[in-house]
């Protein structure tokens, strides 16, 4: 069984990692499919968090790194995928995921979404934080691999450059 394991992954956080690799264990293939929303102001380009995630997952043989632009489900029926996962941290995340879950549903009858909870120890994770964390020169080595903790930095630097 193949599934689509989609997200912005800006940037990729070991919250997310630990998605895709209980996910790579369980399915067949795993696309982890980074939204390219233009009208989203990113801090990593989507080029950069592409090559992030491929560095990040290389020891996976069952995982492929992807983007899309526009409905996920345009997307999933043109990858001819019809399971989608997504990971909750709180019941926050489930109102919310829930209702795409149902769009989703109406949109494409066929596409079923499967939620992960994630481990207690990435409750609290989420990319916002991690960037927040770095704009303030924080340590993130707990919450990113060491590559992605690199990128931030060098980010951020090269942004403090630019003002």
């Amino acid at each position: 069984m193949e599934v689509i394991y989609p997200g912005s992954f800006d940037p990729i956080t070991n919250g997310h990692l630990d998605i895709i690799d209980r996910c790579a264990k369980k399915f067949d293939k795993v696309i982890v499919s980074i939204l390219n929303n233009t009208s989203k102001k990113t801090l990593f380009t989507v080029e950069e968090r592409k090559e992030l995630l491929e560095k990040c997952l290389e020891k996976y043989d069952n995982v492929e790194v992807d983007t899309f632009s526009g409905l996920l489900i345009d997307y999933a029926k043109e990858k001819n995928v019809t399971t989608m996962v997504r990971g909750l941290r709180a019941v926050s995340d489930f109102e919310y995921e829930m209702q795409m879950a149902l769009v989703n549903r109406k949109l494409y009858d066929e596409i079923e979404t499967l939620f992960m909870v994630s481990s207690g120890d990435y409750a609290y994770l989420s990319s916002s934080i991690v960037r927040e964390i770095s704009l303030f020169d924080g340590d993130v080595s707990c919450l990113v691999p060491e590559v992605v903790e690199k990128a931030l930095k060098e980010k951020i630097k090269g942004g403090r450059k630019n003002q």
